[in-house]
């Protein structure tokens, strides 16, 4: 009996839910039909509305060119009506003046006779009749203002809903990745005119592939787009991918989005490992200063890493190139730089591709370096003076200098000291470092090795700092 009450109630249970799921459905369909109702009222208000438009622009270019045909009947007219009078009053003359000889050549009165045939032949040679012009001074023919509206009538009669617009497909290999901008390409299977404008959807995630049905980031929006490409700039890239897709719309509807495609972005802001820095040094994500005396040194600004090349042929979204790894968070006390090796690595391990990054430092500090080192660097060993490592020092004791170290070996730069210091390493084709002056507006290059053997193992950023400040 228990059980098949129990049966029962789920029975119940089930039918309450099914029921509960009609009715809402139901809902929905009145819903539908009510904003059907609408919908069909606002886009039938909109074509009256547009072919009203049309009727009043018709019916001005027909009052215009009507107006036109009164103009010109009027000026004919006139001209017509000025040689109608003066031919009329020549004829009158003349017809009395034809007159007359008619009667001085039938008169039988000799004297008079040769005096007035002399009148009579001046008057002929005066008479208006034979000055004038016997062609009319306006046609009669207003052939040039007919219209042919045939062309218009062709497209008028092909004038109907306007389409949903196609969907875009992004190009892959023709979209780009570099400094901290992402440039999308993207064509439709066919020219459409109507389109108006596109709308592009971009997100960060750390999948490849299209969009999950759970992301971490929301979509963001950029519209209004007139070209088939755009170039998003002032990115930050803290996640492996960023997924795009697109859409085209017209005037009134817009179509669906294009199929999403992730494109990889290798730049990220790495952080200082507090556990590999020197026990003088005071360690936070993204900067260091010298611990014991006091005294300001330097503070890492990292401006940016990414991915250099900008050709398309050599685009991220193109190349399989591998993306940089992070160290342990922390290294154990025995690898952390000691005696007077004051130096403090990057996170981030680099082993293939090419970064870029900036160091700020405050100009009141005594001296500091900043460079890269091999990961075969020793924890006694010192930033410059041994073959596992390169960087540009600056000296502001007693003289101001600024050099460039490795292997023990200093070579002075002639140049006034920047402000910030960018670091280029380039794992492709032929390994090699550099450094940059590198200023808001410009920058130009500081020093670069002629080959430096990178190759051989993987990198990490330094930092080093004096015992005194």
């Amino acid at each position: 009996m228990d059980d098949q009450k129990e049966s029962l109630k789920k029975i119940i249970t089930t039918l309450a839910l099914k029921n509960e799921e009609i009715q809402n459905f139901i809902c929905c369909l009145k819903q539908n039909l009510e904003n059907l109702e609408a919908n069909s009222n606002r886009v039938q208000e909109d074509l009256e509305s547009e072919f009203s438009s049309l009727h009043a622009v018709l019916d001005e270019l027909k009052e215009g060119m009507v107006t036109r045909i009164k103009q010109e009947r009027a000026s004919r007219t006139y001209e017509l009506q000025s040689q109608l009078s003066a031919c009329t009053k020549a004829l009158e003359s003349s017809e009395e003046l034809l007159e007359f000889a008619n009667q001085t050549l039938c008169s039988s009165e000799t004297d008079n006779f040769t005096q007035a045939a002399k009148e009579i032949k001046d008057s002929v040679t005066m008479a208006p009749a034979f000055r004038l012009s016997l062609k009319a001074k306006a046609s009669d023919s207003m052939n040039h203002m007919m219209v042919d509206f045939t062309q218009e009538r062709n497209m008028l009669q092909a004038i109907k809903f306007l389409p949903v617009p196609a969907t875009p497909e992004i190009h892959l290999e023709e979209c780009q990745v570099f400094d901290n901008t992402v440039t999308v390409v993207w064509t439709l299977p066919e020219p459409d005119s109507k389109i108006d404008h596109y709308i592009l959807e971009y997100r960060r995630t750390n999948h490849d592939g299209p969009p999950r049905a759970r992301e971490d980031y929301p979509w963001m929006v950029v519209e209004g787009i007139k070209e088939t490409e755009y170039t998003l700039t002032g990115l930050r890239f803290d996640t492996r991918y960023m997924t795009f897709r697109v859409k085209g719309c017209n005037k009134a509807v817009a179509g669906e989005f294009s199929e999403p495609v992730s494109l990889e972005t290798h730049a990220f802001i790495f952080k200082l490992d507090a556990g590999s820095a020197h026990q003088n040094l005071k360690v936070e994500d993204l900067s260091v200063e010298w611990d014991s005396s006091g005294g300001k040194v330097a503070v890492q600004d990292i401006r940016k890493e990414k991915n250099r090349t900008s050709s398309p042929m050599h685009s991220p979204a193109r190349t399989a190139m591998m993306s940089p790894k992070r160290a342990p968070s922390a290294r154990v006390g025995r690898d952390r730089f000691t005696a007077e090796s004051y130096i403090v690595l990057g996170d981030t391990m680099i082993d293939a591709g090419q970064y870029y990054w900036e160091v700020r430092f405050d100009k009141e500090s005594k001296t500091f370096a900043a460079g890269v080192a091999l990961r075969s660097l020793g924890r006694f060993d010192q930033l410059g003076k041994s073959n596992a490592s390169w960087c540009i020092h600056l000296n502001n004791w007693l003289q101001q200098s600024l050099t460039a170290k490795h292997n023990n070996k200093a070579r002075t730069l002639d140049c006034p000291i920047p402000d910030r210091i960018g670091i280029y390493c380039n794992y492709e084709e032929e390994p090699k470092i550099s450094f940059i002056h590198s200023e808001q507006s410009s920058s130009s290059l500081l020093y670069q090795p002629l080959w430096c053997g990178m190759g051989v193992s993987q990198c990490r950023r330094a930092f080093r700092y004096p015992a005194s400040c």
